[in-house]
């Protein structure tokens, strides 16, 4: 596929960055902590991207991952390097929509979910929520994370937004995050936000380290077509860093 008419996502997986999240790896630990998980912990790992953070869990708590995600080329790389990893006992990747989890009610401990409600429109965020809730276990543990709006953009700005990143993506509010949560009976929910983090310079050395991020910068330039791309997506976030940020939200059934 042309680098340049993939979604924003796909496009920076393809130049080699792991870590597809707004507010960065400090965001996902928090997502983490919140989870609470150890070895006996059967957690849902919604869009799982490349399986950077289902590998880290298992890694880390001995848990068992099931990742479910709707994009074939997406799960096909995950499946490749939970291989790589030696994983696959403890992770099961397969093909599944949010808003339809091909799951049994009461089945997991935790869900995590990042990077997705916001591409998803509203009413589709309120039935993917609504998923989740049934596929925890009573007191089970949701973490969310995704793009906020610090403040209702000028005009122009979602339209640059979204021909950025070639999709229709919907960031919310933090009060309209919250509005949504309150749809779903959720025994408590709680919203925490921060400065986007994905391409500034601080945040590609944190989340990818030195070499990671200069192994991204490279294949961003080997041609003009994708030094532009990203280039553009990062002065874009740069620009309007009092209007995008991220935000997780901790919720427990």
């Amino acid at each position: 596929m042309n680098p340049l008419k993939m979604q924003g996502h796909l496009f920076l997986a393809s130049l080699g960055k792991k870590m597809l999240r707004p507010g960065g790896k400090q965001a996902t630990e928090r997502i983490i902590e919140h989870l609470d998980l150890n070895e006996n912990s059967t957690v849902l790992e919604v869009a799982p991207n490349m399986g950077t953070t289902a590998i880290q869990l298992v890694k880390t708590y001995g848990c068992k991952v099931y990742g479910v995600d709707i994009h074939g080329p997406s799960l096909e790389k995950a499946t490749a390097n939970v291989r790589a990893a030696g994983l696959e006992d403890n992770i099961v990747l397969q093909m599944g929509d949010a808003r339809k989890l091909p799951f049994e009610n009461e089945t997991f401990d935790a869900v995590i979910n990042e990077a997705m409600l916001t591409m998803l429109p509203d009413k589709d965020k309120e039935t993917a929520l609504q998923e989740y809730y049934r596929v925890l276990k009573p007191g089970g543990k949701l973490g969310t994370h995704d793009v906020t709006l610090k403040m209702p953009p000028p005009e122009g700005i979602m339209n640059r937004f979204w021909k950025m990143l070639n999709m229709m993506a919907k960031p919310l509010s933090v009060t309209e995050w919250q509005q949504l949560y309150a749809t779903v009976p959720f025994e408590k929910s709680a919203v925490f936000t921060g400065n986007m983090s994905l391409l500034s310079l601080d945040g590609l050395i944190r989340d990818e380290g030195w070499k990671g991020a200069i192994a991204i910068l490279e294949n961003a330039s080997r041609s003009d077509e994708t030094s532009s791309r990203f280039l553009d997506m990062a002065s874009f976030f740069y620009e309007n860093t009092d209007i995008f940020g991220y935000c997780t939200v901790h919720s427990v059934k």
